[in-house]
């Protein structure tokens, strides 16, 4: 947990131990600790220069603990007060970056990483950069990074990051797939199946993507898209493809299960009725449903197949098989 001052684990346990018995010799230290004498003076004297401890001025050889409030209240100070520097650095970088290139050339819009190493590097800063939301697209077997190597893809979660995935009901088959969706589910990730993905894909805030470059079998290859019309297409993509997928839940025995939503028998007659040319007050009339009944089952089929039109809802339902082209007549 001190890491992030600067301690390793050795020197966060010496730390913890000394704190616990207020002072000791570096040999009671060392057995308590368990480790060599000489490795735990080597931690004291890396926490007297953090300020952590100090040699006793009345027994030569004893070590005393630093408060901790004062001592690791200073150094969190220190790392807040450098942490604002670079965060300024990093802003007024941005600003000149902006300034030079108002018009990015097209050849800037994206870039070609190229190695199975940079590829999951890539990736990973993708995800840790990301600020609302990260979409992806996953099929097949994990080429640079694998769902249980993805530490990334956890970190951002903590930091309220919402995650939309939609995988491959292949990738489910491989002996870690239920494994590594449990995890995301368990995070309150929203995932969803379909048969087949055209692409794998993640896209950060709808401002950065990658793909895939190279086959199974070359070596790893990634194109990085920057904003742009083509990000677009690739986010568009991802809509239309979420659209079309089914959602997952953990169940109560924790095991993953896809959502049956779906039209129900009046739904289906609701829509053979309006794709006959009926409006809703004579269907609704010819089934015996309140008006309001009918329109709101519509805006909940819609709802469903993610259409904003009822010409869309039409297409989505022969899509789907809910209603055949042959029962018009």
């Amino acid at each position: 947990m001190l890491g992030a001052i600067g301690l390793d684990e050795t020197q966060e346990s010496a730390y913890r131990a000394l704190v616990a018995v207020g002072a000791a010799e570096v040999s009671d230290l060392a057995h308590r600790l368990a480790l060599p004498e000489s490795n735990t003076e080597r931690a004291l004297r890396r926490l007297e220069q953090h300020g952590l401890a100090a040699q006793s001025s009345a027994r030569t050889g004893r070590w005393v603990a630093a408060p901790p409030g004062v001592a690791l209240g200073a150094l969190l100070t220190q790392q807040r007060h450098e942490l604002d520097r670079a965060e300024l650095a990093a802003a007024l970088l941005a600003e000149e970056y902006r300034a030079e290139a108002t018009e990015p050339a097209v050849h800037d819009l994206v870039e070609v990483v190229t190695g199975a190493s940079a590829v999951a590097h890539r990736f990973h800063q993708l995800q840790l950069g990301a600020a609302r939301e990260v979409c992806a697209l996953v099929t097949g077997k994990p080429v640079a990074v694998s769902g249980l190597e993805n530490e990334s893809e956890e970190q951002a979660a903590s930091r309220g990051v919402s995650f939309r995935v939609v995988i491959e009901r292949g990738a489910l088959s491989l002996p870690s797939g239920i494994l590594e969706l449990s995890a995301a589910l368990s995070r309150d990730e929203q995932c969803r199946v379909v048969d087949r993905v055209p692409t794998k894909l993640v896209v950060a805030d709808a401002t950065l993507a990658m793909v895939p470059l190279t086959g199974r079998g070359a070596e790893p290859a990634a194109l990085v898209v920057h904003a742009s019309g083509l990000l677009e297409s690739l986010m568009g993509l991802f809509e239309a493809v979420w659209r079309e997928a089914m959602p997952l839940r953990l169940g109560e025995n924790g095991r993953v299960k896809e959502e049956t939503t779906g039209p129900d028998p009046t739904d289906l007659e609701i829509l053979s009725l309006l794709l006959a040319g009926l409006t809703d007050a004579s269907a609704a009339k010819q089934l015996e449903l309140g008006l309001r009944t009918v329109q709101r089952r519509v805006k909940g089929l819609m709802e469903l197949t993610g259409a904003t039109t009822r010409l869309q809802l039409g297409w989505h339902a022969y899509e789907r098989g809910w209603v055949s082209r042959a029962s018009r007549g």
